[in-house]
Parts: C-alpha cells; sequence; structure tokens
C-alpha cells in the first residue's frame, strides 16, 4: 500500500527475535561451558590416547623469521603492542596488555614465525608450548574459547612435529594428548555454519598429524564434519559464504595444508574437500589483484602478496579468462585502470559476524598500484566496528545514520557481532562495448528512512583510458514519506586514498589530484559536488591501522527531487609537456 514503508525482507530480523535469539544462545553456550570444564568431560577428552606423532605437515603461510628472532629475545608483539618479557621468560604467567595481543599469544600466532628461525626457533616453540600446557592445559574458559582455539588447533598440528623432533618422549606424549584433547574439543563446538569447515578443517589436520586409534578416529569424524561444512561454506563459484575475499583465501590454505597432510597418511581426501579446493582457487584467482594483492571488503584487511602467491603457488593460469563477477564483486579493467566493484548485499544471520554495511564500495588501482581503497575493518583488526558502515568505505552514505550496523552488548557477546538492518536489495547490470565498460549499480539501503534510491553508474572508456562515475539518490515512489520530503538530506560521496598514495586539492577547490608512489604524473579526480575535502582515514593492514586520508565531495538532496553527482578519473597531463 502507498505511503507505508515496505515489508521486512525474509532474513531480516526484529529486534525482539534477535534478543531472544541472543538469550537461547547465550544460555546454551554457558550450559556446554560448563560441561566442558567438568572433571568427566575432561576424562572423557583424553580417550583414547594418541600414539605420538606420525607425519609432518607444512602450511603454506610463510613465516616471519624476524619475527621469531624478536621472539628469542623475548619481545611478543601481537595487535599493535608489545610485551617485553625478555629471553627464556614465561608469557603466560603475566598481565597481557589487550584482549586482542591475549587471542593472537593463545592461539600460537608466534608458531610459524618461530619455526621459520630454525632450530633455535623450534627449540623455544617446545619451551613455550610446555609452559602454556603447564598453566592451561587443563582447561581455560578463554584459552579454550572457540575463537582461540580453532588456530591453536591448527598452529600447533602444524608445528608439533617440528617443536617434538629434539624433545623427549615424555614431552612428545604431553603434547600429542594436548592436541588431541584440544582438536575433540574443537569438534563439540561446531554448533552452526559459521566457522564450522574452518574448524572441522583444523580438527582433521590434527587426527592426521596423531598416530594410531586417536588420530583414525578424529579423521574420520573431522572429515565428514568438513564435508557437510564446506557445501555451507564454499557458494557454486567459489566464494565464501561471508563474502569476504580474506576468508576464502584463508580457508584454501587451511585446505591445502589437510590435503598435503591427508596424502602423507595415504588417506585419499573426500571429493567433496577437493571440488572446494578448486572452487576457492578460482576465486582467488578472481580476487587477486596486479599488485597480487586482494581487495579489502567486507571483513577483510589488506595481506600480504606472499600469502596470496602461497596460495596459488601450485597452480597453473596460463591462458585462463577471469569471469566478470563472483560472490557479488565486479571486475573493470583498462589500460591503466583496474576496478572492484561490491554489487551484492552483505551475509545475513550467523556470517555477518565479519559482514560490513557498504553497499557499492569499490577499489580502483592505478597502473597496477592501489590508489583508492576501503578502510579494511577485520575481525582481528585494532579498530572501532564503526569500521564496517559506509563511512569507512568508498561509497557513498546519508544524513548521519547507517545502512546497518552490529549488534552490541549482551547481544553481541552471545551472537558474536552480526550486522543487522543491512540486508536491503541490491542490484547490478553490466554492459560491454566496443571501447567500452558500464556497470549499473543500486541499492536499497536509505530507501526506509529517506525514501532515495543510491545508484552507482560507472563508465570505463577504455580507449581514453579513464573512468566516469555517477552517483545518483533517486525518489522511490512507493516509499515513506520522510519527516519533511522538501527539506535537504546531506550525504557525502567517499574516496578512501591508500596510504601508498597521496590526495591534494587543486587551487580550483574542486579537482582532486592522485598520485600513486611510482607515478610520475598523478590522475586528476574531477567532480561537481558542492563541496570537496581532503579528509583523515586510517588503512588496515595485517591488523594495525596505517594513517591515510579520503576525499569527501558533499552534497545535498531532497526527497521529493532527487540529486546527482557526477566525477571522472583521467590521467594528468605530463608537466612540462613533452616537445
Amino acid at each position: 500500500m502507498a505511503g507505508q514503508p515496505p515489508p521486512a525482507p525474509a532474513a531480516r530480523r526484529l529486534p525482539g527475535q534477535v534478543a531472544a535469539l541472543a538469550l537461547a544462545v547465550g544460555l546454551r553456550r554457558q550450559i556446554r561451558r560448563e560441561w566442558a570444564g567438568s572433571p568427566l568431560h575432561r576424562w572423557m577428552l583424553a580417550r583414547p590416547k594418541p600414539e605420538g606423532l606420525t607425519t609432518t605437515t607444512r602450511d603454506p603461510r610463510p613465516g616471519r623469521a624476524e619475527n621469531g628472532r624478536r621472539i628469542l629475545l623475548g619481545d611478543f608483539t601481537f595487535a599493535g603492542v608489545t610485551l617485553h618479557a625478555g629471553p627464556k621468560c614465561d608469557p603466560w604467567d603475566r598481565p597481557n596488555p589487550s584482549r586482542r595481543f591475549a587471542v593472537a599469544l593463545h592461539r600460537f600466532d608466534w608458531m610459524r614465525d618461530l619455526l621459520a628461525v630454525g632450530e633455535s626457533g623450534a627449540v623455544e616453540g617446545l619451551r613455550l608450548t610446555l609452559l602454556w600446557r603447564r598453566t592451561f592445559g587443563r582447561w581455560n574458559g578463554f584459552s579454550w574459547d572457540p575463537e582461540v582455539l580453532e588456530r591453536r588447533v591448527f598452529n600447533l598440528a602444524c608445528g608439533a612435529p617440528a617443536i617434538c623432533a629434539g624433545a623427549s618422549d615424555a614431552e612428545s606424549a604431553q603434547i600429542a594428548l594436548d592436541l588431541a584433547r584440544q582438536a575433540r574439543q574443537l569438534l563439540a563446538t561446531i554448533d552452526g555454519p559459521a566457522r564450522a569447515a574452518e574448524r572441522a578443517c583444523a580438527a582433521a589436520l590434527a587426527g592426521a598429524v596423531l598416530a594410531g586409534e586417536a588420530g583414525d578416529r578424529l579423521v574420520t569424524t573431522a572429515l565428514g564434519r568438513l564435508v557437510k561444512a564446506l557445501g555451507e561454506t564454499v557458494e557454486a563459484d567459489g566464494g565464501h559464504a561471508s563474502r569476504s575475499p580474506q576468508a576464502a583465501l584463508q580457508l584454501l590454505l587451511d585446505l591445502q595444508t589437510l590435503d598435503e597432510a591427508l596424502v602423507q597418511r595415504g588417506i585419499a581426501p573426500p571429493d567433496e574437500m577437493m571440488r572446494a579446493i578448486d572452487r576457492l582457487v578460482g576465486a582467488v584467482r578472481f580476487f587477486t589483484l596486479a599488485d597480487g594483492a586482494l581487495p579489502v571488503f567486507q571483513g577483510g584487511e589488506a595481506l600480504r602478496p606472499a600469502l596470496v602467491a602461497a596460495a596459488r603457488a601450485r597452480e597453473n593460469d596460463a591462458g585462463r579468462t577471469l569471469p566478470a563477477a563472483r560472490n557479488g564483486y565486479q571486475r573493470l579493467e583498462s589500460r591503466s585502470l583496474q576496478l572492484v566493484a561490491d554489487t551484492a548485499p552483505p551475509a545475513v544471520g550467523p556470517w555477518s559476524v565479519t559482514a560490513c554495511a557498504q553497499p557499492l564500495a569499490l577499489e580502483v588501482l592505478i597502473s597496477g598500484r592501489r590508489a583508492i581503497t576501503n578502510c579494511g575493518w577485520s575481525p582481528d583488526a585494532v579498530g572501532p566496528e564503526a569500521l564496517r558502515l559506509a563511512d569507512a568505505a568508498s561509497t557513498a552514505s546519508m544524513g548521519d545514520l547507517s545502512c546497518g550496523a552490529p549488534v552490541r552488548g549482551l547481544q553481541a557477546r552471545a551472537l558474536g557481532p552480526r550486522l543487522i538492518g543491512a540486508d536491503a536489495a541490491v542490484s547490478a547490470k553490466r554492459q560491454q562495448a566496443e571501447g567500452a565498460l558500464w556497470l549499473e549499480m543500486s541499492h536499497d539501503g536509505w530507501v526506509r528512512r529517506f525514501g532515495l534510491r543510491h545508484e552507482r553508474r560507472l563508465y570505463l572508456d577504455l580507449a581514453a583510458d579513464e573512468l566516469r562515475g555517477e552517483d545518483r539518490f533517486t525518489p522511490v515512489a512507493d516509499a515513506a514519506p520522510g519527516e519533511d520530503p522538501r527539506r535537504f538530506i546531506p550525504f557525502a560521496v567517499r574516496f578512501h586514498i591508500h596510504p601508498d598514495a597521496r590526495a591534494s586539492l587543486a587551487r580550483d577547490g574542486k579537482s582532486v589530484l592522485i598520485k600513486p608512489d611510482g607515478e610520475e604524473t598523478g590522475w586528476w579526480l574531477r567532480n561537481d559536488a558542492l563541496e570537496v575535502a581532503i579528509e583523515a582515514s586510517v588503512f588496515f593492514q595485517d591488523g594495525q591501522a596505517r594513517r591515510t586520508s579520503q576525499v569527501v565531495l558533499r552534497g545535498q538532496v531532497r526527497q521529493e527531487t532527487g540529486a546527482r553527482l557526477r566525477w571522472k578519473l583521467a590521467a594528468a597531463e605530463p608537466w612540462p609537456p613533452p616537445r
């Protein structure tokens, strides 16, 4: 009926429903925590005992020997802070600088870096592992929490054979038993689709490393859970159900590690697992940009190109043609420009704990160098969850509201920081002609509040090698009227600049010169905005914030008339001009 707000999509949960779900999940989780810490449960986790370690497995993720050498000196650096504990210290008996630091420490994220040092690193890894088991090996609510346990099981399974090479038989038996107990507990934490594949993969890897009946049982159970989870986690086109390119890459690396371990054990990997690997390889290939890294969308941050290269080391992509779209993203390319746009709604439900309400966000590379990007929030980044909203991406925002936000407080503690209110309709239409590419996108995230649809049109001129864009705010005929359809609503179109590029405002106060490192002349961002400003921004890489800037184009729109803002990115003429 005209004048009434549109019905809520089926995937949307009302605030009362979210609260009820959080209460039920919180109670169930508390019961499980009480059971997990009970003596009977701990006794069950220890049976049957493993018969030692059977194989050596290798994580393709490259370790950083420089970090390992700092750990040998007693300096632990995680989440942007350092614990100066001194050589041969016990980091487990002292306060941690932050919760994120403690998560990384108890995940054993340092194991890979220590092993990259060599024999001395393996000896230190053994010492730290034995110290950990003395304090936390029986049970601890934080250290055995699923978000911590998952990665520790994986890292310990990869590192146990190396650190036990110089250990006594008693020490090796202790570490093998600890690994078995933690892997069994990890399987018990799979109670939903999110992280189910990653947890089952880590448990299966632990089983492949352990000898005897204990390892065989773990492999059989975990592979069964993995097969089921992969069907929900990996989309038909290879994208991760969370729509995070980073999540797809990390799952691929986990599965490649498990595949190698199973081959060494003489166990045939499930067909479903191999199909998932093939699909994920295709997705990572699609997302790999000219600089060798992935775009930062939907809970992903900038990762080292070496990590992407490690996942693609065995890939032969000669002669392969990349698809134009995958997992809700579109790629457009000319001679100098490479563009990726987010053209689908964020994930919903359990998958939305890392999702971002940033519809129609884009990234642009110039001559293979990152120029326009997004802030790159991730769960491991040291940044507020406000960076999951539209202002932290290269897209448009309206008023002082967001089109979706993460839940907070007790609900977030029970459900995780799920994104709610961000499941508006998103559409995209791509056209191609000789010498040009068009991409027309729209989303309804502002319709409920302002009665306006955001439409973004991109035109890539292949002959002129320039990008033209238009952001429209179009009235929706059947939308509910706002407080006053005639009042002006402020809007902003943002372009976050990569830290390795610079943006400067021209004398006319309108045009902005964007100059990536290595570019001699730069590129002009011209526009017809009412106001143009260059403001501070941040960019997350390896969990750390880097200072950068953003170009903000501001304007005003009325619900009854709408508005548009046009912009163009084109190469600047060299100066002085060539003779």
